[in-house]
């Protein structure tokens, strides 16, 4: 009778369990949104055992390849809840056609299709502005990725979707760390050169806290599954 009653217990506790799976949150994006080079495995750590992290960021993907690659489809056939988009990087000039965009058109096309691929799954889509490369000039971040920031949020704002200002929040940061503090965020670079796009486990810490937070202003939705 007791054993009966044990297993009773336990097939309720699967059933549910099995009723209530961890909310997916998927990332699409660039090497700077990845677990090895970027804040992806950070940000995932900040996420309540209730909620899980699917990362499907690329290094070297821009908002054109991403699709054109396979990648995006990845991201709507997992199906998640929330989908963090990010690019910038490769989208600039000397990238290629295969991946270079023009921040007021081919790039905006890019993140209106796919906030609208997002929402025909039922999922909630969330603009993250590029993450400011750590490169001074005169003692202040150059922010050469200012007209695709500008441009997501931009988009954001017409198509009334959550935005992490990534962008303006790490060209603050880094302008008040100055040069020397800001090269602790730098992973080991190739053949002896300084890393300043990619972030290191300190630099991917700091960078996924600054995401939570703002995504505890912007989307109080998915702020809830964070720590």
């Amino acid at each position: 009778m007791i054993a009966r009653l044990v297993f009773c217990t336990l097939f309720l506790v699967s059933l549910l369990h099995a009723a209530d799976p961890k909310t997916r949150v998927a990332l699409a994006g660039d090497s700077t949104v990845t677990d090895k080079a970027g804040w992806g495995a950070a940000f995932a750590k900040l996420l309540k055992p209730e909620a899980e992290c699917l990362n499907f960021a690329g290094g070297g993907q821009s908002s054109k390849s991403f699709r054109d690659t396979g990648n995006w489809k990845k991201v709507i056939d997992s199906k998640p809840a929330f989908i963090l988009i990010q690019f910038g990087h490769n989208d600039m000039p000397g990238k290629g056609p295969k991946r270079e965009t023009d921040p007021e058109t081919t790039y905006r096309q890019n993140l209106i299709r796919y906030i609208e691929e997002v929402r025909a799954i039922g999922a909630k889509p969330i603009l993250v502005t590029s993450l400011a490369r750590r490169t001074f000039d005169n003692g202040k971040i150059r922010g050469e990725l200012k007209p695709w920031a500008d441009a997501a949020r931009k988009v954001a704002t017409e198509q009334q979707v959550p935005l992490v200002d990534l962008f303006v929040r790490s060209v603050d940061l880094h302008n008040q760390l100055g040069v020397t503090a800001s090269d602790a965020f730098n992973p080991p670079g190739k053949d002896g050169k300084a890393d300043h796009t990619h972030l290191n486990a300190h630099g991917a810490e700091v960078i996924a806290k600054i995401i939570a937070e703002e995504l505890g202003k912007t989307a109080p939705e998915l702020a809830k599954l964070m720590k």
